[in-house]
C-alpha cells in the first residue's frame, strides 16, 4: 500500500535561522521547538495540502540527536541536509505530492526539478510580533 498523503520535508536548519531569536545559543533546543510547533500540522496539513500529512523535519549537525515525536519523523542527515532533502524529493517524485519548505534558492531548483512545490518558512513559522521600543 502506498502512502497518498504530502510528504512535507522541512529543512529545519533553514527555518530555525529564519528568525533571529537566539537560536545559535541552543541548536538542538531550536530544532526541538521546531519540531514541537510542526506537530498541528501533520493532521491540519498546510496551505493547498489539507491533512493529514506526512512530516518529516530534516536536522543536521548540532541537531543530529533530536527524536521524532508522533506526527513529525526527524530525520538526521549523513552529511548536508540539503542532500538528505533532495533526496527525500526524488523519492516522491511521481509517488505523492511532495512540499519542501525552505528559503534556500539552491535547495528550492534542487527539490523542483524533482516537482516538488517549494514554500518559505513562514508557512509553518510566523515572524515574532514586532518589539516595542
Amino acid at each position: 500500500m502506498t502512502d497518498e498523503r504530502t510528504l512535507v520535508i522541512v529543512d529545519a536548519a533553514n527555518v530555525v535561522g529564519s528568525v533571529p531569536d537566539g537560536w545559535w545559543r541552543d541548536r538542538r533546543g531550536a530544532a526541538e521547538r521546531l519540531r514541537d510547533s510542526l506537530v498541528p500540522y501533520a493532521a491540519g496539513g498546510l496551505p493547498g495540502h489539507p491533512g493529514p500529512v506526512e512530516l518529516v523535519l530534516v536536522v543536521e549537525g548540532a541537531a543530529r540527536d533530536v527524536g521524532s515525536v508522533p506526527g513529525v519523523r526527524v530525520m538526521a542527515a549523513p552529511g548536508i541536509g540539503d542532500d538528505l532533502i533532495a533526496e527525500l524529493a526524488a523519492a516522491a517524485h511521481g509517488a505523492r505530492p511532495c512540499v519542501v519548505v525552505t528559503a534556500d534558492r539552491g535547495l528550492r531548483q534542487r527539490a523542483e526539478a524533482y516537482g516538488a512545490r517549494c514554500t518559505g518558512p513562514r508557512t509553518v513559522r510566523p515572524l515574532p510580533p514586532p518589539r516595542e521600543t
